[in-house]
């Protein structure tokens, strides 16, 4: 697998990601739970998406002694993916929102849920990642079925967007229900007690699962969209590592928010329909970085905007 990462630069990644989980795991025990206010959670993404930016920053500096392009190019591939993955995370969130509304999770106790989410999201994407550049640099037609997926995922995305979806009838969710004995109701932050001298685990651990399991879900197609992008594993890992540390402030920014961004599921639609589309087109024509970037941000912004000029029916 060829990568511009180098030891030190691994070391330095690692590093940062440990401290910036350590501050927020001790930031959360030192306020307790709570519930999140718009501020504060803007105030969190915004932090995230500094400390991204330093890092894209310090990486593009530290490549300058190797040519001023190859820093360029580099730079811009973190932040196209950074973007694509910060945009594509947004239909976790709405996941995540429909689980704890589903389960009546109180606010102040979301928070702990989310962070144990991020923290799993890291692991397991850090070893998808790996894998799929190992089968990449193995099997380089292994990219044209990433571009096919995506395609085919982004179009049946746009055709069941705004349709209804009755989220207590799914499959996983009824089979966990019939073989873990769970309590009626929740027990603040404790995710199992013990009734009548037997574990029972409380609504939080279900939500817990589930959480794990979306996030796998969501993976398979964030991840070939990173490697539409550059298929260099370190910086599709840091840039996929970097959405997903602000995945927490970002859900909360956004919950209050899901009604005003009501075409936005249509616009990530597109978006991994283009991205798919410029991976079966590598072969007759790759689609310059910068294009790539303003057509993603572009998508994104018009179904934003066109959601506040339109009302929901």
């Amino acid at each position: 697998m060829q990568t511009i990462g180098t030891p030190i630069m691994w070391g330095v990644f690692v590093v940062l990601v440990i401290v910036a989980i350590m501050v927020d795991l001790l930031v959360l025990r030192q306020h307790g739970p709570h519930k999140v206010s718009a501020r504060e959670a803007m105030l969190w993404s915004l932090a995230w998406i500094v400390l991204a930016a330093l890092f894209n920053l310090g990486l593009w500096y530290y490549l300058q002694p190797l040519g001023g392009d190859l820093a360029d190019r580099v730079a811009l591939e973190f932040l196209t993916g950074y973007l694509v993955e910060k945009a594509l995370a947004v239909d976790n969130i709405f996941v995540f929102l429909m689980l704890f509304t589903y389960f009546s999770v109180p606010a102040e106790h979301q928070q702990r849920a989310l962070i144990l989410g991020v923290i799993g999201a890291i692991l397991l994407r850090a070893v998808m990642i790996l894998i799929g550049a190992a089968l990449i640099a193995e099997f380089h037609w292994i990219l044209y079925v990433f571009g096919a997926f995506l395609l085919i995922t982004g179009a049946k995305m746009l055709w069941a967007t705004g349709q209804e979806n009755e989220f207590g009838e799914n499959p996983l969710l009824r089979f966990l229900r019939r073989h873990i004995p769970v309590t009626a109701g929740m027990h603040g932050e404790r995710i199992w007690v013990i009734e009548h001298g037997k574990r029972v685990f409380t609504p939080l651990f279900i939500v817990l699962v589930m959480i794990g399991i979306t996030d796998v879900i969501f993976a398979v197609d964030s991840i070939p969209a990173i490697f539409a992008i550059t298929t260099d594993p370190f910086i599709v890992l840091t840039s996929n590592v970097f959405a997903v540390l602000g995945l927490r402030a970002l859900y909360f920014l956004l919950a209050d928010m899901q009604e005003r961004f009501h075409l936005l599921a249509y616009g990530l639609a597109l978006v991994l329909m283009f991205i798919g589309a410029k991976m079966l087109l590598v072969e007759f024509y790759k689609i310059p970085i910068a294009i790539s970037l303003a057509i993603v941000t572009a998508t994104i912004a018009t179904a934003m905007v066109t959601s506040v000029l339109v009302p929901k029916r």
